[in-house]
């Protein structure tokens, strides 16, 4: 099998990123939707100023995190045929990692909402506090762990690990 080229890593890295950015942006925008009518709900008049509080936290994260996973979109538009993948692929890594930690804080933040509505405010910190370590493990405690768990097989690398051509 041929090696790819520079150009043809950075182009399969920009649809690799892509394929990731379209699953994270259909959870945050359904978790988005959710959030901009929770207001017009019969029960929001019943929240406590707490509630209330942790609710913009969770609108605002979840408006950020749209924001930020969408953005290379907006940014592939601007640099299209300009011959600059690297630097649409940096900053589309850098931007989706942004949104990921902002939809973490909205995931974490809808869930503290609604558990501290139905249940009673410790064990809604208990759930959440939950949550948020589950997230981070599976989204950052072992995905960093598997780093370091390679057998150096060179196809295996994450591409900014790994050695680019001389060309």
């Amino acid at each position: 099998m041929a090696k790819e080229t520079e150009k043809q890593r950075w182009q399969r890295n920009f649809a690799d990123l892509l394929q990731e950015l379209r699953v994270a942006q259909t959870g945050v925008q359904i978790l988005f939707a959710f959030l901009l009518t929770l207001p017009f709900s019969s029960g929001f008049p019943d929240t406590t100023a707490f509630q209330r509080d942790v609710y913009v936290v969770a609108l605002l994260s979840a408006a950020c995190a749209t924001a930020l996973i969408i953005s290379p979109v907006a940014f592939h538009r601007a640099l299209f045929r300009q011959g600059r993948k690297p630097e649409l692929v940096k900053y589309a890594h850098a931007v989706a990692s942004g949104g990921l930690a902002f939809m973490l804080i909205s995931m974490v933040s809808s869930v503290l909402l609604i558990t501290d509505f139905i249940l009673p405010r410790p064990v809604a910190f208990i759930l959440s506090g939950a949550t948020a370590i589950f997230f981070l493990t599976y989204w950052a405690g072992l995905p960093f762990l598997r780093r370091s768990w390679g057998d150096g097989d060179e196809d295996d690398l994450d591409d900014e690990e790994a050695p680019t051509s001389t060309r």
